[in-house]
């Protein structure tokens, strides 16, 4: 039995994707449609301008490629129409539950709460008429509530894997996407291929060995793609803006409490925004955030003054300054040190690894690949660090900067030039 499309989407990737009438059902919903409303890069299209696609398309197109996955795999792995149905929806709502501005958000949530995206993508599927239109076609929303987030517990391990991990369909569709609309090559990836090379192997999935070349060019690409475009410099100094200002704003406009789904719904991009720049400046936070905001808004950004790659033997330097307790420290000495304002000093640490996590977000260090030798089918599992490539980028994202204000910049590039001057600066933070 093969799945019955009743309607299609033109989409600039990956041409016409196809649809069923439950997944139709589901755009439909205004949570879904929500997504129309919330970039996909957050504020990224202030340094590439074409940049401006949303979490709708992405939901789609991981739809499309969860789907070609699935049906790759059907062959072999005994998994049937409802299945592959299943997989697909999944991969629909797997982003149902972002926040304004996406993962910007996240840093305010992380911040103020316990909750992810992921925890208010369970609770939408469960809580809204999501849950009706997925009984009406038969599926629990209960279990596409797991899946979805890939915490799928009562099937193999490699159908959350086609959804969440290093060879989900999303990461396949970002790559593909964020590349086409920032115009930035890195992100091409042959994903057909990598589709075609999947197995399952001891319940996970795995990788042809003649197909390893396009496993490491897909985890290469990623990390490409974080360089040029996720972590740019300027990009970063748009989103610790808007960040900060969120933060700043939170209890005045209530911006974490999850307590009411309905109002939570309504946070979409330009809704955030235009409330954070037309704050009541009634205390210095809310100044504050106003400012940033507006500065934001009108491309005003504060400037990057220091940076350093942190080698990896000096992987704990990233550990610890991505510490909330240790940022202050330092924001505020070099605030003093400068004689500005603490509120104008910003310490960047990313935090994301540069290899994916798998679907139990757990670290990604090995790969799954399939060997025929003789006609028999061997399977063996490979640490990234073996692959001459791929092992070497293994890690976090391994750069440290600071900004501050334009009219500020001279002091705080004295400031930091100071602090850092000495090698062992590390050891002088009181851990």
């Amino acid at each position: 039995m093969i799945l019955k499309p009743i309607a299609e989407i033109r989409d600039p990737v990956h041409g016409y994707v196809k649809m069923t009438e439950v997944e139709r059902d589901l755009i439909d919903t205004p949570f879904v449609q929500r997504l129309r409303r919330i970039h996909q890069l957050a504020g990224s299209y202030l340094v590439y301008p074409g940049a401006v696609h949303t979490r709708f398309e992405h939901v789609v197109g991981a739809m499309h490629l969860a789907g070609q996955i699935a049906e790759s795999l059907a062959p072999t792995s005994g998994i049937g129409p409802d299945q592959i149905q299943e997989v697909r929806i999944a991969a629909l709502l797997h982003d149902v539950g972002h926040g304004p501005f996406s993962h910007m958000y996240e840093e305010v949530l992380a911040d103020k709460t316990n909750a992810t995206h992921e925890d208010i993508s369970q609770r939408i599927v469960l809580e809204t008429p999501i849950r009706d239109v997925l009984g009406r076609s038969g599926f629990s929303a209960k279990k596409m509530s797991d899946f979805a987030v890939g915490k799928q517990s009562r099937r193999p391990p490699f159908m959350n894997e086609m959804i969440a991990g290093g060879l989900s369909a999303d990461i396949m569709d970002y790559l593909l996407r964020d590349s086409y609309f920032t115009g930035v090559e890195y992100g091409k990836v042959d994903v057909r291929r990598v589709i075609d090379s999947l197995q399952v192997a001891e319940g996970r999935l795995a990788v042809e060995d003649a197909a390893l070349y396009a496993f490491e060019a897909l985890l290469l690409a990623r990390y490409e793609m974080f360089k040029a475009v996720y972590f740019h410099r300027t990009v970063r100094a748009a989103e610790l803006m808007l960040v900060q200002s969120m933060k700043l704003a939170d209890e005045a406009l209530g911006l974490t409490d999850l307590s009411d789904l309905d109002s939570y719904l309504e946070l979409t991009d330009e809704i955030v925004l235009q409330r954070l720049a037309t704050l009541s400046p009634s205390t210095q936070a809310l100044k504050e955030a106003r400012r940033l905001a507006l500065d934001f808004r009108n491309r005003s950004l504060v400037k990057c003054v220091f940076e350093r790659v942190v080698q990896r033997k000096d992987q704990m330097v990233s550990s610890l300054f991505a510490k909330d307790r240790v940022r202050q420290q330092v924001t505020s000495e070099l605030a003093e040190a400068a004689g500005v304002d603490r509120m104008h000093v910003f310490l960047d640490v990313p935090t994301t690894p540069s290899v994916p996590y798998t679907s139990s977000r757990e670290a990604f260090t090995s790969v799954r690949l399939v060997q025929t030798r003789g006609g028999k089918r061997v399977v063996k599992s490979v640490p990234l660090s073996e692959l001459p490539l791929v092992g070497s980028i293994a890690g976090f994202m391994d750069v440290m900067r600071i900004y501050t204000t334009p009219e500020n910049r001279r002091s705080v590039e004295r400031a930091t030039a100071e602090m850092f001057r000495d090698k062992s600066f590390v050891t002088k933070i009181s851990i």
